[in-house]
């Protein structure tokens, strides 16, 4: 570890001319190409227009024309994904403006890998940790579902087709979890028409950061020809840190214990080296049945903290004396060695005129990861004192941080079979049948070093808290939707999703009985070692559990009900057509992590929605756009609550009024611009008191002096009727310009993008948004230039090119009202400068 250390500063010394290489001349060379095409474009080129290409979706379930697909629908190509350097999901989340997302806080590792995504302001908050509500956008590889039920896998970029990105609830064809927005990459498939390939190289270094590189490549290969091909996938890369981890130490106030992170020290500490593969296999069995296995995996092994704190170099947080723009003071190892693959199979047909369509996936990931909580322990001093409590086996007061040691495994299986009519018929059918299941296998050790043999968990030396539980999420639901042509002009569709859901949760939570666990809470309430007592007597009764004491928690909830969709398009003529949509989209319920709570439920989402497509100025201008009013019944709501354990409540009411507009413009041949924008209002419509009524229903009357269930006096609704939803802006925009030209015997562009986020609350909850704040809007501007010849390309990005701290997300690592005087603040990369060569075969 300290050799690796000490080369990763070694690589940063060496490269950190190249590091400093002036925007000026990075600015110089992408806005010098139009002088360079002043002689080099054909005049005839300059008065013509460019035709923009048909884009071809597969959104609704068959293949079809993206201007005639009555949804709001933004897709970005393989030659856009190209162009705007897209790699990852924050990449091109900045490009769909009704794409939002947070960083996964309460004490989970904040790197790479653990994002939580958000459509059209249906956010509550991201204030949870592990085990939560299950997502709810629903995101996908092609067919198969790649969302977890704490977040959504982050692919890879590469090699890939499309992204398409489908705003509002999509519960009648995509079911559980695509409540608000269903997001779909779509691979290049083999092709068995003849061999191609293609290979990458990426160096790139971050202004004030390290270097990081990517190394990527395909092989198309066919098998038999025209019948079967096999297309091979790869990567390699190296995130580059740019957040150091400072030198200092930090007082305790009961005990005076001074804390020293001398050993854990480094610059440019949040780091990731990634390796993956992807495979797929094309058979044509004859000229009506194809089967397409396919397999993708990934390791990748990441260190640091994404989050900066402001108070390194504040007393106020027991710290000494330094500070730094981009740091964190941190006292134990954080990294994620997250390991995962999905294996899949798609078999299409055709029986009579029907397409038959049978998807299989099995998605397993396994987590194992630590990170620092000393700021739960250190605050929870200062506030009450609760230093006093922690000793060793002598006696003695010791330090009373915390560090987790987690291992997390998912598993998720699904079953998808459906049915179309043929796509010419007056009346179309889309028929099917889903099953899956998926599993949270959840260890988690909060542990505190030198801590007494009393106070530990049993069998788990320096443990104060341990969860070891094992959760199961189950639903099958059978779907269908109908169109039908009225006239030539008038097309109706109708859809509806009926559905069956089961969640369940066992295993063990809580302290040692020598801490608290519980013990003066009812028998049938008690959790911990305390709650093995009650059920168990005495320890040499207890029936262990995974290797835990005992199980203390085995419940589980069932529900079932349907979800519905209405549409009605009218086609103006062959460019142009506009629509009405009334849809639901729901998110299933569960138990929750701390089983003494009750279950929650699900929560719907109603969608009321108009808009249109059209086309202009014989195809060189597209317009497209959706006005909408979307009502949230009951929305689930994460937080942090006793012991900084999530807990999830269904809230409230809330609404989301929207617009989205959608733009692609080829002003010349050479020039072309494309913008995305989006405005929304989304807010509680009645108080958020934090508590349910005795018949399961969230409280909303509770002025100041109601008693709390506990019996305690409030200062009223914890949010008012009329406050913001989180996480979403009014307004989120997207504009891009590219400019193309010959250039010697080849073809050069230069690129301008620009992506903005207005202002977001971080919590919904008022004394919470007193202490996190606001989250600032920021404007991110990328500048790009390349050449191309024959097979070969070139290309130079400025990614952040006027070095915004753009404040992507917010988070403490306990309870808000306890940790939150000192958050972490997500930030976009810094400046990154970069060079990619590519060659195809």
């Amino acid at each position: 570890m300290q050799a690796s250390k000490r080369n990763r500063r070694r690589n940063g010394d060496t490269y950190r001319s190249f590091r400093r290489i002036p925007l000026a001349a990075a600015v110089a060379l992408a806005f010098a190409a139009p002088a360079w095409a002043q002689d080099a474009a054909p005049p005839q080129k300059e008065r013509e227009a460019r035709t923009l290409d048909t884009v071809t979706v597969t959104a609704q379930k068959r293949e079809e024309n993206l201007q005639k697909v009555p949804i709001s629908l933004q897709v970005l190509g393989n030659s856009q994904l190209e162009q705007q350097n897209v790699a990852s999901f924050a990449d091109y989340a900045k490009m769909i403006p009704s794409l939002s997302y947070g960083t996964a806080g309460g004490g989970v590792f904040s790197g790479p890998g653990f994002v939580q995504v958000y459509m059209r302001g249906v956010a509550s908050g991201g204030d949870g940790n592990h085990s939560g509500s299950q997502p709810s956008v629903g995101m996908y590889l092609d067919e198969q579902p790649i969302t977890t039920i704490q977040g959504a896998l982050d692919i890879h970029m590469y090699d890939i087709d499309r992204v398409e990105a489908l705003a509002g609830p999509q519960g009648t064809l995509y079911g559980a979890s695509s409540q608000s927005g269903t997001v779909r990459i779509i691979t290049r498939k083999p092709d068995p028409s003849g061999f191609s390939a293609g290979v990458a190289a990426e160096v790139n270094a971050i202004d004030g950061g390290g270097i990081g590189h990517v190394l990527e490549g395909f092989v198309n290969l066919p098998i038999k020809e025209n019948t079967a091909a096999v297309r091979l996938v790869g990567w390699q890369k190296h995130d580059a840190g740019y957040v150091d981890n400072l030198h200092g130490t930090r007082t305790y106030p009961t005990s005076g214990i001074v804390d020293d992170n001398a050993d854990l020290a480094e610059k440019n500490y949040n780091t990731a080296d990634t390796v993956g593969m992807r495979a797929a296999l094309r058979f044509d069995i004859n000229d009506r049945w194809t089967i397409t296995p396919h397999v993708i995996a990934q390791k990748q092994k990441a260190y640091g903290s994404a989050g900066i704190d402001p108070m390194v170099g504040s007393a106020a947080a027991g710290y000494d004396a330094s500070s730094g723009e981009m740091a964190v003071k941190h006292f134990y190892p954080e990294f994620s060695d997250d390991r995962w693959y999905q294996a899949a199979m798609t078999v299409e047909g055709k029986i009579g005129n029907f397409d038959l369509t049978y998807v299989f996936s099995h998605l397993k990931r396994d987590v194992d990861s630590a990170s620092d909580y000393s700021d739960y322990g250190y605050w929870y001093d200062a506030l009450a004192g609760y230093g006093a409590y922690f000793y060793d086996d002598n006696g003695d007061l010791i330090n009373p941080a915390q560090h987790i040691d987690a291992k997390d495994g998912y598993k998720r299986t699904s079953h998808e079979l459906r049915i179309a009519s043929p796509q010419d018929n007056r009346v179309r059918l889309v028929a099917g049948l889903f099953w899956q299941q998926q599993s949270h296998d959840i260890e988690q050790r909060y542990r505190i070093d030198g801590l007494a043999s009393d106070l530990s968990v049993s069998g788990w030396p320096e443990t104060i808290w341990l969860t070891q539980q094992d959760r199961r999420d189950r639903d099958q639901a059978v779907f269908g939707q109908v169109s039908f042509d009225a006239t030539d002009k008038l097309e109706l569709t109708a859809g509806g999703r009926w559905f069956r859901s089961e969640n369940g949760l066992k295993g063990y939570f809580g302290f040692a009985n020598g801490y608290s666990s519980g013990s003066s809470l009812d028998p049938a309430d008690r959790y911990g070692e305390a709650g093995c007592l009650a059920q168990y007597g005495a320890p040499s009764n207890w029936e262990p559990y995974d290797g835990a004491p005992c199980k203390v928690v085995d419940k589980q909830v069932k529900e079932n009900d349907a979800t519905y969709r209405l549409n009605a398009t009218w086609k103006i003529d062959d460019k142009k057509l506009v629509y009405a949509t009334w849809s639901q989209g729901y998110r299933p319920g569960g138990i929750n992590r701390r089983g003494t709570l009750p279950p929650y439920v699900s929560d719907f989402l109603t969608n009321y929605e108009a808009g249109w497509k059209t086309s202009w100025a014989d195809g060189t201008l597209i317009f497209n756009g959706a006005v909408f009013r979307e009502n949230w019944k009951d929305f689930q709501f994460s937080y942090l609550g006793q012991n900084g354990l999530t807990e999830i409540r269904n809230a409230n009411q809330a609404r989301i009024d929207g617009v989205e507009l959608d733009l692609s413009w080829a002003a010349t041949y050479n020039l072309q611009f494309t913008g995305s924008f989006a405005w929304y209002d989304a807010k509680l419509t009645e108080n958020f008191c934090g508590w349910l009524k005795p018949d399961g229903k969230p409280e909303t009357v509770c002025p100041a002096g109601t008693l709390d269930p506990n019996g305690d006096a409030v200062d009223g609704p914890q949010a008012a009727a009329g406050t913001s939803l989180p996480v979403t802006p009014r307004f989120k925009g997207a504009l891009s310009a590219r400019y193309s030209f010959e250039l010697g015997s080849g073809e050069a562009y230069w690129q301008a993008s620009l992506s903005h986020a207005g202002k977001r609350r971080v919590d919904m909850r008022g004394a919470e948004t007193a202490l996190l704040g606001y989250l600032d809007g920021y404007t991110l501007v990328d500048l790009s230039t390349g050449w191309r010849k024959d097979s070969w390309s070139v290309d130079l990005f400025l990614k952040n090119a006027f070095d915004e701290r753009a404040q992507m997300s917010r988070f403490a690592q306990c309870a808000a009202l306890t940790c939150g005087a000192e958050p972490y603040t997500v930030i976009a990369q810094p400046r990154t400068f970069g060079v990619r060569v590519s060659k195809e075969f």
